[in-house]
């Protein structure tokens, strides 16, 4: 690049399954200065594949998509297609959905309430070798790096099915805590955790926290209270 002359313009695939949100998206970054929008996909399939078509410089990528979701669709391209990066782009910000996609390789997350300046520092800053986070996500992870861990359930065979997060969501059952401080505990909705109680209820046939209590320590799943 000679001496004055502008940066190449990063070269950007956007990933999102609602048509009009994608188009809206497409649009916008069409009059971001230092982006170029080379294709869209409808799913995190496509976006893959138009990744090994096109080497974007950057996807911007939606998590909740059919056929294969944004977090799958960011460890495939991280892995077969290490020259792009991605940042997410998506209406969730609970850490079910952050976490797992910044595990699986993106250096970005962003709101869809993100404004165009916003979404250019983003993508210029996972182009530098930063991390392209919103103000409110990189408040949410001091938070989670500064609270306590909670209390890990004991390392057995989950029973009846239960998977690992209801395993967890009952352990913290037997510590006594309400749906509320579970939320608060694990960084999510207090609707998950009500999903997570009543699909292990169902597993283990518990009708109440009292049994729940009782079957997490038969089961040898926590261990009861010293002294």
């Amino acid at each position: 690049m000679t001496e004055g002359a502008e940066p190449k313009p990063a070269r950007v695939v956007v990933a999102d399954d609602q048509t009009v949100v994608r188009e809206g998206i497409v649009m916008l970054l069409g009059l971001l200065p230092g982006i170029e929008v080379v294709g869209a996909a409808g799913d995190g399939e496509e976006a893959v594949e138009l990744v090994a078509e096109l080497a974007p410089d950057v996807v911007l990528m939606d998590l909740r998509m059919p056929r294969c979701d944004g977090v799958e669709a960011t460890r495939r391209i991280r892995a077969e297609h290490p020259g792009t990066q991605v940042v997410v782009l998506t209406t969730f910000a609970d850490d079910e959905s952050l976490f797992p996609a910044l595990k699986a390789g993106a250096r970005g997350y962003l709101t869809k309430d993100a404004g165009g300046d916003e979404i250019v520092r983003a993508v210029r800053s996972v182009l530098s070798g930063d991390a392209g986070l919103s103000p409110s996500i990189q408040r949410r992870l001091l938070e989670r790096l500064s609270d306590p861990e909670p209390p890990q359930p004991v390392a057995v065979e989950a029973p009846d099915g239960l998977t690992a997060r209801e395993v967890e969501v009952l352990a913290l059952i037997a510590e006594g805590l309400s749906n509320q401080e579970i939320a608060r505990k694990l960084h999510v909705s207090t609707a998950t955790v009500k999903t997570h109680i009543n699909n292990l209820f169902a597993k283990t046939g518990i009708k109440d926290r009292a049994q729940a209590v009782r079957y997490a320590y038969a089961k040898g799943l926590v261990r009861p209270p010293m002294g």
